[in-house]
């Protein structure tokens, strides 16, 4: 009886082994991301850097001006 429940394990392994094997090759062989939505989202990313820093030295140095440069945001 404990060779015929061998059995089927083995079955249900190598289907499984198989399964992930055909899964791997296919993501591997996937195209590459979208270029232009990469550069948008960069684009996106250095802007809101560069309003982090502006905010960021807001907060950091004591200036007259500061109700300028946050309307300037």
């Amino acid at each position: 009886m404990s060779n015929v429940f061998v059995f089927i394990f083995s079955i249900i392994a190598l289907v499984g082994f198989y399964k992930i094997v055909e899964l791997y090759i296919e993501k591997k062989g996937a195209q590459p991301a979208d270029v232009d939505g990469m550069d948008d989202a960069l684009g996106k990313l250095d802007q809101l850097e560069e309003r982090i820093r502006v905010l960021e030295r807001i907060v950091t140095e004591n200036r007259p001006d500061l109700k300028r440069m946050i309307d300037d945001l």
